[in-house]
């Protein structure tokens, strides 16, 4: 009977031991949700911050910052973790703290409460940063505190492409560019030349992913106000997208960096795959760069042997994923 006992026990012992704790993750955003002056605006960065806010079970998110629209991404930041950070019984959770950073996107090297806050972090432990926007942030506090870079676990963003391959949501008539990255060339840049670990996982990757109006209905059926406040920024979002993509739907790009973190089966990788800067002609149809000539393209390769520069690149969404963004945003005990 004994040795039965302790034959049945052991197992449970060993879990305990191999269990692990949440990834510490610092959160860099560009967040526009609800942007009054803009609306409808990109809503992939506020899906993927509810997200992130529902799987404590695999990441815990140590801070939050912003970049361009401060002041609003700031307040919507706010607004969101009122909502959602909350338990399954619908109990507030820690706060979790939010900081100011670049207003244009493309002046690293410039301090700001944000870079101050999370280089303060870095000096304490070593972090993952998911880094949605620009990386102004964060390569600011590369530049200005080079001995943190090391204390980078690594950065997940999205941006990046493999050379040839075109931003074209929806029904692929018109061509979009890899905003990230071309608002601010020289973060990007300067976290590479700094040897910081960096995931790339931008459209290629995302375009597995599309959100329609019956994938986002029990929003809106919902009690909740922040369910109901967030069905009213996405589907403005998705008719946006028929007139532009012919496809009333939106893809939410950020998701998959976050899906890197909680969900990492759910992708395919080139992994130590080369990267370098090309300039190539434009090939943006829409938006604030299809006027130029030429652009810069962050591109991966194995056939770059003339850079030193590594990544791990995010190039597929494998079946299922897209169910777990939409459960994700249901989650449980919402106000």
């Amino acid at each position: 009977m004994n040795r039965f006992i302790i034959l049945f026990l052991f197992p449970t012992v060993l879990f305990a031991q191999t269990a692990t704790k949440p990834r510490r993750v610092w959160f860099d955003t560009d967040i526009m949700i609800g942007l009054p002056e803009r609306a409808p605006r990109e809503v992939d960065d506020g899906v993927t911050l509810i997200m992130a806010l529902r799987q404590t079970d695999k990441i815990e998110l140590v801070g939050i910052s912003t970049v361009t629209y401060v002041d609003y991404g700031y307040d919507v930041t706010q607004k969101i973790l009122g909502w959602y950070n909350r338990d399954a019984s619908g109990k507030p959770r820690n706060p979790i703290p939010v900081y100011k950073g670049s207003q244009s996107g493309a002046n690293t090297g410039v301090e700001t409460d944000a870079s101050i806050a999370l280089a303060n972090a870095l000096k304490k432990e070593k972090l993952a940063i998911l880094a949605l926007g620009p990386v102004t942030n964060v390569a600011t506090v590369v530049k200005n505190h080079p001995e943190l870079a090391s204390q980078i676990e690594e950065v997940i963003v999205c941006a990046g492409r493999t050379p040839g391959f075109p931003f074209r949501p929806g029904l692929e008539k018109v061509t979009v560019g890899d905003y990230n990255f071309e608002r601010d060339t020289l973060a990007f840049r300067t976290l590479f030349e700094a040897g910081v670990p960096v995931v790339l996982s931008g459209f290629e990757c995302s375009s597995y992913l599309l959100l329609g109006k019956t994938d986002i209905d029990f929003l809106e059926k919902s009690t909740s106000e922040g369910d109901k406040w967030l069905y009213a920024q996405l589907r403005p979002w998705q008719e946006r997208a028929k007139s532009l993509f012919g496809v009333e739907g939106f893809i939410p790009y950020d998701v998959t960096p976050l899906g890197y973190l909680t969900h990492p089966d759910y992708f395919k990788y080139y992994r130590d795959i080369p990267v370098r800067i090309n300039i190539r002609p434009n090939d943006s149809t829409i938006g604030a760069t299809a006027t130029r000539r030429e652009k810069p393209f962050l591109d991966v390769s194995t056939e770059y042997k003339d850079t030193k520069w590594r990544a791990i690149y995010a190039y597929k969404t494998l079946p299922g994923f897209e169910e777990i963004v939409i459960e994700s945003l249901k989650g449980t005990g919402r106000p």
